[in-house]
């Protein structure tokens, strides 16, 4: 196939969170590698050519709205909406939302054989595979309403690093049945990246790795950096990736889980302490 494999001529991609950020660079991407696009935000999006679609995803109704004005097919379903701590509503905009979305796009129909999910986690969702036992809790919810009662149960949950996490795990667990209605599903994992939710909690997300970037002279990625791989696992030439959370942070985490870089946190993190 070649190169063609890295482009979306004849497809549509959708991604939600799209006005800002790493959404935003994806949405440009895409569009740059020829996908008709559709972008989903609370926020308001300047993408021209771009179909703009406003969704809450902590609003069941305003989702169902925004799935059925959509529409199908969608080949590419990039999900980068996320919210920093303190936010009200975190987890259904992190993960509850972002999952009903997804489920009622494929479960419709609208996501035809050969389509792709991806979405945003975060380094913060290191260690996941150690926390599986309450993850599952929630991901064994059956939707939208009985995944918010589970969080209202357990509010100490609503939390950036355990939402995070629960996308890794959520990806991993529907890879397989996914796959067999010819939908593929990857994350990604960024570590720090100059965003304006970034620099909103720079003390603690841009600060995150500061040391290790400074001794190799590099700066946090751009939304750009983070874009392009995301795009390519809903790509073609992704076909045969299936079920990661891929890490993107310069190799932060690779240095600091096997010592070559001292950051004993990332191996606390991971369980490995």
């Amino acid at each position: 196939m070649g190169i063609e494999a890295f482009r979306f001529d004849g497809k549509r991609a959708l991604i939600v969170g799209g006005a800002t950020g790493m959404g935003a660079a994806c949405a440009r991407v895409i569009k740059d590698l020829g996908a008709e696009v559709v972008v989903m935000d609370y926020a308001a999006v300047d993408l021209p050519g771009a179909k703009v679609i406003q969704v809450d995803l902590r609003d069941k109704d305003a989702i169902d709205a925004a799935v059925d004005e959509c529409g199908g097919p969608v080949h590419a379903l990039l999900s980068c909406a996320g919210v920093a701590d303190g936010t009200p509503g975190i987890e259904k905009v992190n993960f509850i939302g972002a999952r009903h979305l997804i489920e009622r796009f494929i479960n419709e129909g609208k996501m035809p054989k050969g389509s792709a999910v991806a979405m945003i986690s975060s380094g913060a969702g290191l260690g996941w595979e150690n926390n599986m036992p309450v993850i599952m809790e929630l991901l064994e919810t059956a939707d939208f309403e009985a995944g918010a009662k589970w969080m209202e149960a357990h509010p100490d949950r609503a939390n950036y690093l355990f939402t995070k996490q629960v996308i890794c795990a959520y990806v991993a667990w529907k890879a397989y049945p996914f796959l067999r209605q010819g939908i593929r599903i990857n994350a990604t994992m960024p570590g720090p990246t100059d965003t304006p939710l970034a620099r909103a909690n720079a003390d603690l997300w841009l600060a995150f790795g500061k040391d290790y970037r400074e001794s190799l002279d590099i700066e946090a990625s751009t939304p750009e950096e983070q874009a392009y791989p995301l795009v390519f696992l809903c790509s073609e030439a992704a076909r045969h990736v299936n079920g990661i959370s891929f890490v993107i942070d310069a190799g932060f985490v690779s240095a600091a889980s096997t010592g070559a870089f001292d950051a004993p946190f990332v191996k606390m993190m991971m369980g490995r302490e």
